[in-house]
């Protein structure tokens, strides 16, 4: 099994856990429940694709979801969906722009790496990290960026998760 990443504030560390119950106390109910929804609709494969999520499945995480599409343009990521709550924190709504234009991280290159984390090692990964609002309120969120492919083995998309702590 791939290893997940967890950076926290930066720090990265690595994890090899297929049930999840060592990052149990790390990331909150939130962040793991929606983990938990991944792995269960991965199963057996790899990775799940983007038709095994049903929103009415998950209507308590829909407002802090991002949907994004890994592309083969200059791009190479694009929002294709952003919850409500993500669109809040960020007092705008990204929806359609490449994530060098609309990310929510400290710089852009930090937003892409991430991603691309993601889609070079085929894993989830969780991030910790302290974040300024636009309106200058100071808070705490925590994501998991999770993997998706329609065919098994091209990542296409990534499905992510994030709950904000303001301070």
């Amino acid at each position: 099994m791939t290893a997940s990443v967890i950076s926290d504030h930066g720090r990265i560390t690595l994890i090899s856990d297929a049930d999840g119950t060592s990052l149990a106390g790390l990331f909150c109910d939130d962040i793991l429940a929606f983990y938990a929804l991944w792995c269960a609709k991965k199963g057996r494969r790899a990775l799940p694709c983007r038709a095994d999520f049903d929103p009415a499945e998950m209507t308590s995480h829909l407002a802090g979801i991002t949907l994004i599409d890994v592309v083969v343009d200059p791009r190479r990521f694009v929002y294709r969906l952003v919850g409500t709550r993500e669109v809040a924190m960020r007092d705008n709504d990204p929806t359609g722009k490449g994530v060098a234009e609309g990310f929510f991280a400290i710089s852009p290159d930090v937003a892409l790496a991430a991603y691309q984390d993601v889609v070079d090692r085929r894993a989830p990964r969780f991030e910790r990290r302290r974040f300024v609002t636009p309106d200058d309120r100071i808070g705490n969120e925590e994501s998991v960026l999770l993997p998706l492919s329609d065919d098994g083995l091209y990542i296409n998309k990534i499905i992510a998760y994030t709950h904000h702590f303001l301070v």
